[in-house]
């Protein structure tokens, strides 16, 4: 990873935290923000995936570029810690306890495909995120996923699963999209913690 996208992890995933404390009412340090980052000002689409004991804790992101991506991250931040439906709101002791990883997406591509089999065969373990879409039915996994579900099958089953549908549903209409991600974790820069 050049220096120029580790410099941008580091910044956003201060953005990410300085949210969730500030929404938590918790002191933080301000996020190194300057006007000559208009990276930042751009639209932009991420996922803000929070860690606890090395658990799940929460994960919301946005997968259309809408609004700045300093916006985009600071309110899925604080959404991932307040907001995520499957947890209990982050409370403020529980701050310091859990680690910020923030996804940066790329534009969607749909995927063109004749069957489930032809579908299943196009996912690329460990590069894809993938968007399900059914009529009012839709669900999506990062590529990080893959680490638990490495199987393209299985993969593709439990995305079905996560919109509310059975594993083994298929039907004309489906359509399915993909994305990469680059994606910093707070864990990757502990060596350089020197104050919190």
């Amino acid at each position: 990873m050049s220096l120029e996208k580790n410099e941008q992890g580091k910044i956003l995933l201060q953005i990410a935290r300085v949210a969730i404390s500030s929404a938590l009412h918790v002191p933080c340090a301000p996020a190194g923000v300057d006007e000559d980052m208009s990276w930042l000002f751009q639209p932009g689409a991420s996922f803000v995936t929070l860690t606890q004991w090395g658990e799940l804790r929460g994960c919301v992101g946005s997968l259309q570029a809408c609004d700045p991506l300093i916006e985009d991250v600071s309110n899925n931040a604080v959404s991932a810690a307040l907001h995520d439906p499957r947890f209990m709101p982050l409370v403020a002791d529980e701050v310091d306890t859990v680690n910020v990883e923030v996804s940066l997406l790329s534009e969607l591509q749909p995927l063109g495909f004749s069957s489930e089999a032809d579908a299943v065969a196009q996912l690329r373990p460990d590069i894809d995120g993938i968007v399900f879409e059914y009529g009012p039915y839709r669900s999506t996994f990062l590529p990080q996923v893959w680490e638990s579900l490495p199987q393209p099958q299985q993969f593709l089953a439990r995305l079905k699963s996560k919109a509310k549908l059975s594993e083994d549903f298929w039907a004309e209409g489906i359509q399915l999209s993909r994305y990469t991600v680059t994606k910093w974790r707070e864990t990757d820069y502990s060596k350089e913690h020197t104050h919190g």
